[in-house]
């Protein structure tokens, strides 16, 4: 009997605590609770301190630690703030499945993917950080052949956090997919070798895209369309921007050759890569370069089949 005199029959214990009167018995053959004392005819009674004591279970059962840690932990075998960071790293490799998994339905249910697909997408998500880098690195070796790319590799490096947000996975299945897609790489590929062979002669290295962005974008701003003879500035602009910085005659065959890096360069998976990559790396979201060059195509397309 407990210091205050009180005894609850297993009913009034199950009232006061939510608990149902089986959890109660179970709880009291397996020593979790113990009866302070019995009626004549052998039903048993407890003491207020089981009140406190269901309470406890009931908080660590809702935590999700099992019995046995439970019982340890009321008869002062282990620590309770030791078995709680226990469980909570336990709980984080748990959360971290589940957000995973989340990724990839989610993705399954924008995207309709095939099983095949479906499988992939699975098997992306699950990579290890070793296996992860593994398959960039195959990428970047894939797109970039030549030394002297450090950079740009950098640049364009997924580093998936350790705990990664739903988003952040979704975009590192989405990334590794197009990673994976050789008209991809192949795409970017070329417009390495062609942006390697401007360079070849002259120094600063020359980015065509970069020229075209920077007199295409104020011409879409303004609402020119490239096959107006308002764009015919800017395309003379452009050609003679690009003369100077690749050191060559700003002729025909220039144009020829700027219509060509450009259609080259035009890919818009380019920037899908580039926005995904944006939220895999917590950075802010990049300007999309692919408007600019389909002004830039454009405009000069309908001038060089003049």
């Amino acid at each position: 009997m407990d210091d205050g005199g009180t005894l609850y029959s297993i009913g009034e214990l199950a009232r006061q605590t939510g608990l149902t009167v089986k959890t109660i018995r179970f709880y009291s053959d397996h020593g979790i609770v113990t009866p302070a004392d019995r009626t004549p005819a052998g039903y048993r009674r407890y003491g207020t301190e089981a009140l406190a004591r269901l309470a406890f279970v009931r908080t660590l059962r809702e935590l999700g630690l099992g019995l046995d840690a439970i019982r340890q932990i009321l008869d002062r075998e282990l620590a309770l703030d030791e078995v709680a960071a226990q469980h909570a790293a336990a709980l984080d490799a748990q959360i971290a499945v589940l957000r995973l998994r989340r990724a990839v339905l989610t993705a399954v249910a924008r995207r309709r993917p095939t099983p095949e697909e479906t499988h992939r997408m699975h098997e992306l998500a699950r990579l290890s950080e070793t296996e992860r880098r593994r398959l960039i690195d195959d990428f970047l070796d894939a797109v970039f052949e030549a030394p002297g790319s450090e950079a740009i590799r950098r640049s364009m490096t997924p580093e998936l956090p350790d705990r990664p947000t739903e988003e952040q996975l979704q975009a590192w299945v989405e990334l590794a997919e197009l990673t994976l897609d050789p008209h991809f790489r192949a795409g970017l590929r070329r417009t390495a070798e062609a942006h390697r062979s401007d360079a070849a002669a002259t120094l600063p290295r020359p980015d065509v895209a970069a020229l075209a962005r920077t007199h295409a974008e104020p011409a879409l701003a303004a609402g020119i369309a490239p096959e107006s003879p308002e764009a015919d500035p800017v395309v003379t602009a452009l050609s003679a921007h690009c003369a100077r910085t690749l050191d060559r005659p700003d002729d025909s065959t220039l144009r020829h050759h700027l219509l060509k890096r450009l259609e080259t360069a035009h890919d818009p998976r380019r920037d899908r890569y580039f926005e995904l990559l944006a939220v895999i790396n917590a950075w802010p979201a990049p300007d999309p370069l692919s408007p600019a060059l389909a002004w830039s195509t454009t405009a000069l397309r309908v001038r060089t089949a003049r």
